[in-house]
């Protein structure tokens, strides 16, 4: 059972890591990639009713973080 310092350590981390995570999608918003507004993404607006569900951003993402975690964990094996 790791100690109460090692999980504080982990949780700064992980904060750390989304903060980054959340200015890089901020930077590619900025800088026009569409994020949100890709082919595949549902809206639907009816009235009163509206619905939106990023598919197509939400694969993309998952694409990328795949891909950079599994670079991220290959570098620290060795």
């Amino acid at each position: 059972m790791p100690d109460a310092t090692t999980v504080g350590k982990w949780i700064i981390l992980v904060g750390l890591g989304l903060a980054v995570l959340g200015g890089l999608v901020w930077l590619a918003g900025r800088a026009g990639l569409p994020l949100g507004r890709l082919p595949g993404d549902i809206n639907i607006q009816n009235g009163n009713f509206s619905f939106y569900f990023p598919c197509a951003s939400s694969i993309l993402i998952s694409l990328v973080l795949t891909i950079l975690l599994n670079l991220v964990v290959r570098l620290f094996r060795h």
